[in-house]
């Protein structure tokens, strides 16, 4: 065992307690729950996972259910799957092996808002929390752990399990220290209002609290988070980027937006990550980030001197993009904020603070209904995540996508979305590289002319057209004009 790892440790009686990953999945059983560090694969624990994946090989039948903050990297995630070793998986994923695992039936999957999931295990509305496994970088005087590149929901698995597992990855280094911000909230009907006025208010502790006494095992781990992969920014993109930059001017100067912007919020992911790559050639400036992820956008913003602070639960980044974070590190202290995932998704913050929430689909259709979790109304790709926090409390709900999928052969604007995750009441704005509807206020019929005409693919507009003419006339209720028939008139014709 390296001294790093020991040096590590400033609660000394824990130093006693350092296990191989094989001796601490001991204290893990079959059948047990989970509560995993980790949010958008970010900060998440790899050695524990990887000696539960070969007792699963060797032929023990696990039927883990793991809960964490959001999806995980294949060191967990992938593995634990390929091995046979998961029953339940919540509440968001985006790994190959695990979707299709989900969608075959061999793991179960139930998709929670993530802002949610902290107060549904506090609240005993799911499994116990049996161990707790947690990344980080150290661990404090009095047995507090501090995280690596995620909070997540990490401080509620630590509250509510019956032991921790902490893994300390010593390729992080200790200098992350001081970014995070933890702060429970207290169950009903004693809950206070969370006091973050500004994105950068810090309200919590740097650590999270832990009794030393429920820490089984430390393990040390070398493995960097894997990673986010970010599509290269196409001309598409940087025209969604335009026209959304061209929208908030535009609100700016109709005075229904102040300036300096609202805090914005972009989802993960390439789209959000290339569309806010356009805000450093704007005329924004001191804007702040209020949102779930930092992406590698975000630094560059404030390299560029756009943005003054941003606040989180993760940094998902490229590796090699973290990697350069981590020499940095200093320099983005005081301008960064990790918090705990019920701040960060918390809708009384949220809705205060007048966040710009700006998110990705899959599809929309011509109501304004928005599928962001489901292929063909059957195929899980991800899930919902953290966008229904923020749309639904939103100063300003923004959703994005590209007109058409597949090489240009679909569209991704539908007469009706397969599945419905955000319905009209809360996207008020769609944007694709065609154009911006601007859907407040409007009635389903002004919805769907202003849709079809600003934001569908040139190609697929008179087909769109034919079934909303179709459907005004099968329609009993010529306020909401609907009709299968037509559907599959629609989808027979592209």
């Amino acid at each position: 065992m390296r001294e790093d790892v020991k040096s590590r440790i400033k609660c000394h009686e824990l130093i006693k307690k350092i296990r191989s990953g094989q001796e601490a999945a001991s204290y893990i059983l079959p059948g047990m729950t989970l509560g995993v560090s980790g949010f958008t694969l970010s900060g998440y624990t790899k050695e524990v996972a990887k000696a539960l994946a070969e007792r699963a090989e060797r032929g023990e039948k696990l039927d883990l259910t793991v809960y964490s903050g959001a999806s995980l990297g294949d060191e967990f995630d992938g593995l634990l799957t390929r091995a046979g070793a998961l029953r339940c998986r919540m509440p968001y994923q985006t790994n190959k092996d695990l979707r299709n695992a989900i969608n075959d039936g061999k793991v179960s999957y139930f998709d929670v808002p993530l802002g949610l999931m902290p107060k549904w295990v506090r609240s005993g509305y799911l499994n116990h929390i049996d161990v707790a496994l947690i990344e980080a970088v150290a661990i404090t005087e009095d047995g507090g752990i501090i995280p690596t590149t995620s909070v997540g929901a990490s401080e509620t698995y630590v509250a509510c399990a019956d032991k921790v597992i902490v893994e300390i990855n010593t390729k992080v280094p200790e200098a992350i220290a001081g970014i995070h911000d933890i702060y429970m909230t207290e169950p009903a009907p004693n809950t206070k209002p969370i006091p973050v006025l500004k994105p950068n208010d810090r309200i919590g502790t740097p650590y999270i609290p832990c009794d030393p006494n429920k820490i089984v095992a430390i393990v040390e781990s070398e493995t960097m988070d894997s990673g986010i992969t970010t599509m290269p920014v196409d001309d598409e993109f940087r025209q969604m980027s335009a026209n959304l930059i061209k929208f908030l001017e535009d609100e700016v100067a109709a005075g229904r937006l102040c300036n300096p912007l609202p805090p914005l919020q972009a989802g993960i992911g390439g789209v959000s990550n290339a569309v806010l790559e356009g805000l450093k050639n704007s005329n924004f400036e001191h804007m702040t980030v209020f949102s779930e992820v930092m992406q590698k956008s975000i630094f560059d913003l404030i390299d560029a001197g756009k943005v003054d602070s941003a606040s989180a639960t993760s940094l998902t980044m490229p590796q090699a993009d973290l990697q350069e974070f981590y020499k940095n590190v200093e320099k983005y202290k005081d301008k960064i904020v990790l918090r705990s995932q019920e701040v960060s998704n918390s809708p009384e913050v949220i809705r205060r603070l007048g966040v710009i929430a700006i998110n990705t689909v899959i599809e929309a259709d011509l109501y304004g209904n928005t599928n962001s979790s489901y292929i063909d109304g059957s195929r899980l790709m991800n899930g919902v995540g953290g966008s229904g926090d923020y749309c639904q409390n939103a100063g300003l709900s923004i959703f994005i996508t590209k007109s058409t999928a597949k090489n240009g052969t679909l569209s991704c604007i539908v007469p009706i979305v397969s599945h419905l995750d955000h319905t009209i009441h809360t996207v008020q704005v769609l944007i694709t590289e065609q154009g911006v509807a601007d859907l407040r206020g409007l009635d389903v019929l002004q919805r769907a002319e202003v849709i079809i005409e600003k934001c569908a693919h040139p190609k697929f507009k008179d087909a769109l057209r034919k079934y909303w003419k179709k459907a005004s006339v099968l329609s009993d209720y010529k306020g909401f004009p609907f009709s299968t028939e037509a559907n599959m008139m629609f989808k027979s014709s592209t």
